[in-house]
């Protein structure tokens, strides 16, 4: 056994001993029916914070069609609006994670919802593409400051380890239900409002979130917290953010294009200049040391995988019910409602059936699950069955809710009490990485297939046929300004185009989950009589 890995499985052999240390480990002063009301109530302002957060990361989905049309955003500017929320996200949570060890948790999430109010106001009245993907990046920052807090106060508000692992149940169905519901909300906006809306709802709750969190979190820090290094925080954004866009361009412009090699070697140049530099350092801003233990490796990997597929299939999928199937905005998100209720029930059953069956076997299953889903929509057609289209929804959103609940739990239990702030971090960074990627990934492949498979009619006006070939939405707003028959016939290959699109793209997707459930079964494999799978 390393040291990392002698030092941190205690942790995480307590979180399965419960029953026999929970009398020794939890205060009597904490078991009071008050202080039990007190630690609940506060997970519930937590949740709060967290649901609207996961919201925001796909409540957009459904206004992709309205702002193509009043903002007239280009296919990169498009991707950038459904993506930049989460890229800053990624980039910035390890090191907010970090920050709130250091300088208090709930200091921290409570500054981080005043800026995502203000942030919400900027993007509910952006004037243009360019300045809604700004302002979406400000709530990725402001977003960055309050997830990371919420888990780590989970750790001190609930010290016994089966009230933890319940708690982070709660939690995790929150976060699954607010990504998988963000388009119902969405919807519900949008068949009244304008698409700014979907913005304006953060402002009551952020308010509510503000009010009642200084009242109910209790103040929380590091004891021994260092410093907080700068040049940490800005390898670490580099190294993730070009990574991304090293993908990002990968998909969209092929692999041998320069920009993809240029930017994937700063990323990794980055990425390993930071690791490098919290070895030496005696308070990283991220003990690397806890990738040593194959169990938090398995568990990030896990996350990351799971809503790497989930992120893709929710950005492109809301288009299609709405661009190809011809549903109102409220009846798509209606119709993804099965995803949202599968997400919610497999986060809170998790605990349960991970002692059933073991976290490996049910973070893995998880994963196969996924991986079925993803593998039905390469069969996608036009006119494909809702109750299959039901299914991949129920598919996608259990297999999120248990995957992200469980990793959670298990990347928690591996950290020490005083870095939970920087720990939870790697969960949330695996998480909205994952989103990022999925939607930068797929949506640029997407892109790539509309692009090259859709034909315009002859004689089309060429900056109509260029309006056409950027995307599905520009596409339906071409056919819309031309005679009957050019128009339907334009719409018609744009949708074909955008289906084998999907296909290609979700059987990319199926693909790459399948390899990473691999790689989640060897990582989670028991290493020795004290620890069980």
């Amino acid at each position: 056994m390393t040291t990392a890995q002698h030092h941190h499985a205690p942790a995480a052999a307590t979180a399965r001993t419960a029953p026999a240390t929970t009398p020794r480990s939890t205060p009597a002063a904490l078991d009071t029916p008050a202080a039990t009301r007190r630690r609940w109530a506060g997970l519930a302002v937590l949740v709060l914070a967290v649901l609207l957060v996961a919201i925001d990361a796909t409540v957009l989905v459904l206004a992709i069609p309205s702002i193509t049309e009043v903002l007239d955003p280009s296919a990169t500017q498009l991707l950038w609006i459904g993506d930049s929320y989460s890229f800053v996200l990624a980039g910035l949570l390890v090191s907010m994670g970090a920050l709130s060890d250091r300088i208090g948790r709930r200091r921290l999430l409570l500054l981080g919802a005043t800026a995502f109010g203000a942030a919400s106001l900027l993007a509910a009245y952006a004037p243009s593409a360019g300045w809604l993907i700004a302002a979406r990046a400000l709530l990725g920052v402001a977003g960055a400051t309050i997830m990371p807090s919420t888990l780590s106060l989970i750790r001190v508000l609930f010290p016994d380890a089966r009230q933890r692992a319940t708690a982070i149940g709660i939690w995790g169905a929150a976060a699954t239900a607010g990504a998988a519901g963000g388009p119902l909300i969405g919807g519900l906006l949008l068949e009244h409002f304008w698409w700014g809306s979907v913005f304006l709802l953060n402002l009551p709750v952020m308010a509510l979130l503000l009010v009642l969190g200084r009242w109910l979190l209790p103040a929380s820090r590091d004891p021994k917290p260092g410093r907080w290094d700068v040049v940490s925080v800005l390898l670490s954004m580099t190294g993730l953010i070009a990574l991304v866009y090293a993908v990002k361009e990968g998909a969209a412009n092929g692999p041998a294009h320069w920009q993809v090699w240029a930017a994937g070697a700063v990323g990794v140049l980055g990425l390993r200049g930071f690791v490098r530099r919290q070895l030496r350092l005696a308070t990283p801003l991220l003990d690397v040391r806890l990738f040593a233990d194959r169990r938090f490796s398995g568990a990030v990997l896990g996350a990351l995988v799971a809503i790497l597929g989930m992120g893709g299939v929710v950005f492109f999928m809301s288009q299609y019910l709405q661009l190809v199937r011809g549903y109102s905005p409220l009846t798509a998100g209606l119709a993804e409602t099965p995803g949202f209720v599968a997400a919610m029930g497999a986060s809170l059953v998790s605990a349960r059936l991970a002692r059933r069956i073991g976290a490996r076997g049910a973070l893995v299953g998880g994963l196969a699950v996924l991986g079925l889903a993803l593998g039905a929509l390469g069969l996608l057609t036009e006119s494909t069955s809702y109750l299959v289209l039901a299914a991949v929804f129920v598919g996608v959103g259990a297999a999120e809710g248990l995957v992200y609940t469980l990793s959670s739990d298990l990347v928690l239990s591996a950290a020490p009490v005083g870095k939970s702030g920087a720990a939870s971090a790697v969960s949330e960074t695996a998480y909205e990485l994952g989103t990022a990627l999925g939607i930068a990934l797929f949506g640029s492949v997407l892109t790539a297939v509309y692009s090259a498979a859709v034909t315009a009619p002859a004689g089309l006006d060429p900056a109509a046929a260029a309006q056409a070939r950027a995307s599905l939405g520009g596409a339906v707003a071409a056919a819309r300004s031309l005679p009957g028959g050019t128009g339907d016939a334009l719409a018609q290959a744009a949708r074909a185009a955008f289906v084998h699109g999907v296909g290609l793209a979700s059987l990319l997707a199926a693909g790459l989950v399948a390899v990473g459930a691999v790689a989640a079964w060897r990582l989670l494999r028991p290493t020795g009589a004290g620890r069980s799978s």
